[in-house]
């Protein structure tokens, strides 16, 4: 069994996670000292670092879990045999927005907070390779929806798909309607968000001649 010091030790490690979630869904990551974590987590400002070195490593611990389930659940309906690219890309779409509004205090964080632009290939931090990671498998479904080679025109296309997928998240964010009904009730309107965007990236293709 743990010794009451080791009990006490992760205590204080989930009261500074606790506190830092809360204060980054408050006031946003960048508006957010580990002083002021530690005030909120009943802990002083010295014995937060013997936890976190800094705000950043608090961020990963918060972030990493979500981030890579959300990523393995995409792989999954990415890798499915027996459905068409498009259904992959709705349903890749539906799981993202899913799990921004089960994350709805939380999602900008775990999304935006510290990242990178998505057409860099190498980054040192280990939640912007994840996000990179999962824009890349929104990216792959597009380029495989337009059968087309990868390229600036699939990175353009897959940053306005992405714009438009938070969009939806930023409008639905703040509803009482428990999630699942509030998915139940507004798939088919994202799923017809998805074609519509499918179409008019077809017809721009069209347009240029770029279609290959």
């Amino acid at each position: 069994m743990p010794s009451k010091q080791d009990q006490r030790s992760e205590e204080t490690k989930n009261s500074i996670l606790h506190a830092a979630s809360k204060l980054f869904a408050k006031n946003g990551y960048d508006h957010v000292t580990m002083r002021e974590i530690a005030k909120e987590a009943g802990c002083s400002h010295t014995t937060i670092y013997i936890y976190f070195k800094d705000k950043e490593a608090l961020l990963h611990k918060l972030s990493m879990p979500v981030l890579q389930d959300l990523k393995e659940k995409m792989e999954t309906i990415s890798s499915t045999a027996n459905i068409t690219s498009e259904e992959k890309l709705k349903e890749i779409s539906r799981e993202f927005i899913h799990f921004c509004l089960l994350n709805r205090s939380m999602y900008t964080i775990f999304i935006s907070a510290k990242s990178s632009r998505v057409d860099v290939e190498e980054t040192d931090s280990e939640i912007n390779k994840l996000r990179l990671e999962i824009f890349k498998i929104i990216r792959g479904g597009i380029q495989k929806c337009l059968s087309m080679d990868d390229g600036e025109q699939v990175l353009a296309f897959s940053r306005i798909f992405f714009f438009n997928i938070q969009g939806i998240v930023a409008t639905y964010s703040y509803p009482h309607e428990p999630i699942e009904v509030l998915m139940e009730r507004l798939t088919p309107t994202f799923d017809e968000a998805v074609e519509i965007l499918l179409l008019g990236f077809k017809e721009k293709l069209k347009q240029r001649g770029d279609k290959k």
